[in-house]
């Protein structure tokens, strides 16, 4: 039997639904920081513009979030687990080939880039452009994100390698590096030129560089 007076209850019910939207309205900022920024970099998104978006009051904001530089950060590390699980959805697939994973990689990213028209990027690609303009702090960030996305490719060529797919000399880490750096420059074109091409020529060539 419930003892509790229905005044208990509701205080409950209510001091929960604070707590609910309390995450969700964090959450819609991070998704909408996500969004904006992957279409137009740090320094051309204003606070105002992603408020509006997102249909939250500035006060609402300063609540979640120190500054534009802290949302920044936090915005990048929700980023970084997004992009990570995605990666391991493509490069830890045991049913295909290790190389095939990669290009299942590839294909993914294509699709999601035609569905928002080529206008997104890779938000860390982004920031990489404006670098020299940035808070201090986030080049640590990044770079530090950077090489755990290397670490993820570079155990899938591991893989490939001991299955003989690509060469047996392979530094995997060096190729996992210049994957990357191949790769943000690839997005790039491919947001200039508003098609995947780029993508298609960046991982073929890769491809053909590194097999037997």
């Amino acid at each position: 039997m419930d003892t509790k007076s229905p005044a208990t209850r509701r205080g409950r019910r209510s001091q929960a639904d604070a707590a609910l939207a309390v995450v969700e309205t964090r959450a819609i900022l991070v998704r909408i920081g996500m969004e904006m920024l992957t279409e137009q970099g740090f320094s051309a998104t204003g606070l105002d513009a992603i408020l509006k978006r997102a249909t939250v009051p500035k006060g609402s904001f300063y609540h979640y979030f120190k500054n534009k530089e802290d949302f920044g950060l936090q915005v990048m590390q929700a980023y970084d687990e997004y992009f990570r699980r995605k990666l391991d959805r493509w490069l830890l697939d045991d049913g295909v080939d290790p190389l095939r994973r990669i290009f299942n990689f590839v294909d993914d990213a294509k699709l999601g880039m035609a569905r928002h028209g080529f206008s997104r990027g890779c938000l860390i690609g982004n920031f990489g452009q404006e670098v020299g303009t940035l808070p201090p702090a986030y080049r640590g960030c990044m770079n530090e994100i950077l090489q755990a996305w290397e670490a993820k490719v570079a155990a899938c060529f591991a893989l490939a390698r001991d299955a003989g797919q690509i060469r047996k000399d392979a530094d995997c880490a060096a190729l996992a590096r210049f994957f990357w750096i191949g790769w943000e420059g690839a997005v790039l074109r491919a947001r200039m030129m508003r098609e995947p091409g780029p993508l298609d020529i960046f991982i073929q060539g890769f491809v053909n560089g590194v097999t037997p």
